[in-house]
């Protein structure tokens, strides 16, 4: 998953129906549109275009079947928590911050005593304009997985975690905190319909000066069984009323330390993050795909990363097709300094890495975008610099991978990087309709 300081910089072939659609009110009794495919939307909370109304006039509430929000940290003590200290919480993001009626998805002016405001108030009433939508909330990400190991590894600090969880979010206890009169029991409860886990990574990989422990796989395996116990016996029916969901990484190295097999009877799905393959931390270059769908044989990169190659991978190693999302980016990654070459300056060298820019901004930026289809990869090029991103066309293209290739579905990070239209959203929408 990207950082929060990117994030702010800036997310053969034989046609079947689908294993897994969108079935949301299967599970709650909820009725609404039934669309094709699971279609997974991040909404970060931090994000200058994070807002629920822009969600629902864009249309791409009405094109989504779950909603991740990221996201809640977790804490030295192993517990799911709420505060306002910077760079550990964003209660006010959350829950405190005070919507106008212009601002809110219903017209509807948040009320002085309201005791949930904030994004959690507004995704509440973006449910109820679209009820074919579900909320989770996604826990960790890039820079909050430090404690992660810590949580997960003995039973009891599982039980602990996984309670600290289900009660702060599902159940909606949310803390009063000294600064703000919001909160308390069940403030937010009906908000969240499940969680989304994205640990990143069991075993090493991800920031500077997360715990890591080399049996962190398998206590990923026994965390995810504990997250769904708890969560069935709070449904106090059989099925899986709550979502349980991870995000995971399209690393082979990564994905060899997990139990799929295993982890696939606890989760509903895995989102895999098929993106961030290559980027500016690789500031000379060359310029290369961040997301492409297939390995393209000319990458001077051995390893010829693509989505399709790591979505391979987590089936061989025991994870069904169907219960895999396929994540795509709405965010570019760039170089400059980058000569012409032979395709638009793919493949080559660079002076520097360019700063991150969304999908609406690039589309933006002057330049040539180049279509590479037999690759599923596409690009923007001025002559000097060279941004990797999704087109609506390779947006397209992906979705209906996942249909022709019975995958659950299709991921987003993140919706904020998407135009006031949702001309991406959109383009996912048409991929996973049938034709």
């Amino acid at each position: 998953m990207p950082t929060r300081a990117s994030a702010l910089l800036a997310a053969a072939t034989v046609a079947a129906l689908l294993a897994a659609p969108a079935t949301a009110n299967a599970a709650d009794g909820r009725h609404g549109p039934k669309l094709k495919g699971q279609r997974v939307g991040y909404f970060t909370q931090w994000g200058a275009d994070s807002s629920a109304k822009r969600v629902q006039e864009s249309g791409q509430a009405a094109r989504l079947t779950v909603i991740n929000y990221a996201f809640g940290n977790v804490s030295a003590e192993g517990t799911c928590f709420e505060s306002n200290e910077a760079g550990q919480g964003d209660a006010r993001n959350d829950y405190q911050r005070s919507f106008s009626a212009a601002e809110s998805v219903d017209g509807v002016a948040d009320a002085p005593g309201q005791k949930l405001k904030g994004h959690l108030n507004q995704l509440r009433k973006l449910k109820a304009k679209n009820p074919q939508l579900r909320t989770v909330i996604s826990l960790g990400g890039w820079s909050w997985s430090k404690y992660f190991s810590d949580a997960a590894a003995t039973d009891e600090a599982r039980k602990k975690f996984v309670s600290s969880c289900i009660d702060l979010y599902v159940k909606g206890d949310l803390p009063v905190l000294a600064d703000s009169p919001e909160g308390g029991k069940g403030a937010a409860a009906g908000v969240f319909d499940g969680i989304d886990i994205d640990w990143e990574y069991p075993g090493g990989g991800g920031d500077a000066g997360n715990v890591v422990r080399p049996e962190d796989g398998h206590n990923f395996t026994l965390l995810m069984q504990e997250f769904r116990d708890q969560l069935d016996a709070l449904s106090g029916r059989k099925g899986k009323k709550y979502l349980l969901t991870a995000a995971v990484a399209a690393n082979e190295t990564v994905a060899d330390r997990l139990e799929l097999p295993q982890l696939s009877e606890s989760v509903d799905w895995l989102n895999l993050m098929t993106y961030d393959l290559h980027g500016p931390w690789e500031g000379k270059g060359p310029a290369n795909h961040q997301a492409p769908l297939y390995s393209d044989p000319t990458d001077p990169d051995p390893r010829r990363r693509s989505a399709d190659q790591a979505a391979d991978h987590y089936q061989e190693r025991g994870l069904p097709a169907e219960q895999l999302v396929l994540g795509a980016p709405l965010y570019g990654h760039g170089w400059t300094g980058v000569a012409p070459g032979k395709r638009g300056g793919l493949f080559q060298s660079a002076t520097a890495s360019a700063p991150d820019h969304s999908y609406q901004e690039i589309n933006a930026l002057p330049g040539k975008v180049y279509l590479d289809r037999d690759h599923g990869a596409s690009w923007k090029y001025d002559g000097t610099t060279f941004y990797s991103y999704d087109t609506a066309e390779v947006l397209t293209q992906k979705a209906r991978y996942t249909r022709w290739n019975d995958l659950a579905g299709v991921m987003v990070w993140s919706l904020d990087g998407d135009d006031a239209r949702g001309s991406a959203i959109a383009a996912l929408d048409r991929g996973l309709s049938r034709d």
